[in-house]
């Protein structure tokens, strides 16, 4: 999953995906916006056919927080 969102991350991003750890915050490190976070949760929803509850998005401070909830949703 790791791979998959570090590739949305980069694109929207306009980053190098070699920028992208799952330590990067990614308001801090990875120069991401609220807009940016809402366009990549909501391109996460319609790839994988998931719904990411509003409380949930407060939790996603680093791209392991956000993978970490998306293999969560998985199992």
């Amino acid at each position: 999953m790791f791979e998959e969102v570090k590739k949305i991350l980069a694109k929207q991003l306009r980053i190098s995906e070699d920028m992208i750890t799952l330590e990067s915050r990614i308001l801090e490190d990875l120069g991401a916006d609220s807009l940016n976070i809402m366009m990549l949760l909501m391109t996460i929803e319609e790839d994988y056919g998931i719904v990411i509850p509003d409380q949930e998005l407060v939790t996603f401070k680093t791209v392991g927080d956000v993978v970490k909830y998306l293999d969560a949703q998985k199992n």
